[in-house]
């Protein structure tokens, strides 16, 4: 069992389709809280569905933020992540933040730096650009801390160079005073089995097809732009590609539960190597009505 204590901040890190979500509105509904998102996807509106943002029965059982607060099209960054969620850190009321974006989780625990904003050209230069090009401008350094099969990470890192003229290893080393000290939070990471996770992804991407998924990528398609980082959102690329005629609704789903496994892969890996100090909970076997007090 894990305890909480009073006003104590929570942290729930996992991969995708773990169930951090309903272990957030657990915690939220028994031991008070607002639930905070820590999704660098589920910020944006307009993909709802396939980002897997609450549904209007969750919030309606407790208090969120920060979901679906940027519009589809606008850029948004970990550091305006962090601008955002420290309003929810003055101890009024507890923080319960929850994602799957292991660098929000890092920011937040670790502290970012304070680099500057990233010029439109320079982002426009890079939407044009493979990754491996970018690849093979950056230092070392910095791509021994990044995802390197993650293009938005390695993106943004080509971007800090290009602008600033400095590698982002280096900004990092400058960087100020975490937000959240993460020896004062109860910080939770999901930790499941593979086969019970796979079959999760399976089941969650049939109920999306099921609540509206094809109709709201009808809705996005007339302003659909690869580009954004809204677009990025598993199962957005294929949807799309299914309403233009290119491939079936059976394709496009096996494309996204394919994508999403290999995400989950992804986000298991980092967290595994990130949250060491990190309480594991496996909640496939675990009943949260007993695992939280």
């Amino acid at each position: 069992m894990i305890t909480i204590a009073p006003t104590q901040p929570v942290l729930i890190a996992g991969p995708t389709a773990s169930g951090k979500s309903a272990l957030a509105l657990h915690i939220a509904k028994t031991l008070g809280g607002v639930v905070v998102n820590a999704d660098a996807l589920q910020v944006f509106d307009g993909w709802r569905i396939l980002t897997a943002r609450p549904d209007d029965d969750e919030l309606s059982q407790a208090d969120h933020a920060l979901y679906g607060h940027v519009q589809f099209d606008a850029p948004y960054s970990t550091g305006q992540w962090l601008r955002d969620v420290r309003p929810y850190l003055d101890g009024a009321v507890r923080p319960i933040i929850v994602g799957g974006t292991g660098l929000n989780f890092a920011a937040l625990t670790q502290g970012l730096a304070d680099i500057p904003p990233t010029p439109d050209q320079v982002r426009s230069d890079g939407n044009a650009m493979a990754l491996g090009a970018m690849l093979d401008q950056l230092d070392q350094r910095t791509k021994d801390r990044i995802d390197i099969q993650n293009r938005m990470r390695v993106q943004r890192a080509w971007e800090v160079l290009t602008a600033t003229g400095r590698p982002l290893a280096d900004w990092q080393d400058a960087t100020p005073p975490p937000l959240v000290d993460i020896k004062s939070a109860a910080a939770i990471t999901l930790d499941v089995p593979t086969d019970w996770l796979n079959d999760r992804i399976v089941r969650r991407f049939d109920l999306m097809l099921d609540t509206g998924a094809v109709d709201e990528a009808a809705a996005m398609l007339p302003t659909w732009d690869p580009a954004n980082q809204s677009s990025k959102a598993i199962g957005a690329p294929e949807m799309i590609a299914h309403l233009k005629g290119d491939i079936t609704l059976k394709e496009a789903k096996s494309r996204a539960v394919i994508a999403s496994r290999q995400y989950a892969k992804r986000q298991r890996t980092w967290f595994r190597s990130k949250h060491k100090s990190w309480v594991k909970l496996d909640v496939s076997s675990t009943d949260l009505s007993t695992a939280i007090s």
